[in-house]
């Protein structure tokens, strides 16, 4: 069992992750490695996931997550005209609120606006952007680690101060766990969700022929800013119709109600490499994206370009725009209640 501390940029050679933010802050990069030769790389910039190596039957090893060397890149990429948020954790709300309005305990509240008019992802600089303080590092047969951070009143302008705990976990059955619980000083809204970028088939390729299959029968209408109008759309017969596993599509960028009447989520499998993954979450939707499109600005990890069709994302969440929605589920968590969101990656040889 396998856990590195990295603390700074000489304590492994040709790692330039580990480093400094400009105010002096530093960036911590950690790995995670399981008795079957699973390993994965966090940040603390971010609670980013960087790397997720599997091994195959034919003795190699594929990193199925798009990720960056270095922290520079990792900065530079909330510059890009689309940040590609690879691997990070999104925060205080995923997804659009419509205008950066909602009403909250009969006040208007004004976010910053991040995305046209809109509040996208945590609003300007959001919880992928800053640095969490590593909380505990456990060995053994399930290696995790757990990261917090404390977003502070009015942060971003979300009323009250929300505390974090992040647990990451890669288990013996080679489960990639997310667990999440937050508590609040006020009542807020809440929506927190995990940003990875995955190829079966490795990072430096495209997800053209990996096969999607999604649980879910309606996704969410929404206007050309992609925000919700409210209404549901049912899929079948419709090209995102994934109830029957299918090829990705070249575009998608769209939030599926998912059917709870059983647990598997979504699944994405390679026929090139074998592997499957299997999406499990206690969330009402996943938000799946196509894309990591760095424009040839920014290298991604092994000098590879990434582009609009590198990976796709499951974001599992509550539904964008939901605090202006009353038939959504509510995303309000209140003062002495706990936040909890699990999801799991679950991968297998086939």
């Amino acid at each position: 069992m396998e856990i590195k501390h990295i603390s700074h940029f000489n304590d492994i050679p040709n790692e330039n992750l580990p480093g400094f933010l400009p105010e002096g802050e530093a960036v911590l990069l950690y790995t995670l490695t399981n008795r079957n030769g699973y390993s994965m790389k966090v940040t603390n910039y971010g609670a980013t996931v960087t790397s997720l190596k599997v091994p195959l039957e034919n003795g190699k090893i594929t990193d199925v997550v798009l990720g960056f060397d270095n922290l520079e890149s990792y900065i530079d990429s909330f510059n890009l005209e689309s940040a590609p948020y690879l691997g990070a954790t999104v925060g205080r709300f995923a997804g659009r609120i419509n205008n950066g309005t909602f009403l909250l305990n009969e006040a208007v509240i004004q976010l910053n606006q991040n995305n046209k008019n809109h509040s996208l992802h945590g609003g300007n600089i959001g919880f992928s952007q800053k640095i969490w303080k590593v909380k505990s590092i456990t060995e053994g047969k399930n290696p995790s680690i757990t990261l917090a951070y404390l977003s502070p009143d009015k942060d971003e302008n979300y009323p009250g101060a929300l505390a974090i705990l992040l647990t990451y976990t890669l288990t013996e059955e080679n489960e990639f766990k997310v667990e999440y619980k937050a508590t609040t000083s006020a009542d807020t809204i809440v929506n927190l969700t995990h940003h990875s970028y995955f190829n079966l088939d490795g990072h430096e390729g495209d997800i053209c022929n990996q096969e999607l299959f999604l649980n879910s029968t309606k996704t969410l209408e929404t206007t050309e800013d992609n925000v919700p109008t409210g209404r549901f759309l049912h899929l079948a017969h419709f090209p995102f119709d994934f109830t029957i596993p299918k090829k990705c599509p070249l575009k998608i960028d769209n939030t599926f109600v998912l059917d709870k009447k059983t647990d598997l989520s979504a699944s994405l499998y390679s026929k090139k490499n074998k592997l499957k993954m299997f999406v499990y979450t206690d969330q009402p939707g996943i938000h799946v994206y196509v894309g990591g499109n760095c424009f040839n600005r920014i290298k991604g990890k092994d000098n590879v370009n990434y582009h609009a069709l590198s990976g796709i994302c499951f974001e599992t969440q509550n539904f964008p725009d939901a605090p202006n929605h009353e038939h959504f589920p509510s995303t309000i968590l209140k003062k002495g209640a706990v936040y909890h969101h699990k999801t799991i990656y679950k991968f297998q040889l086939l």
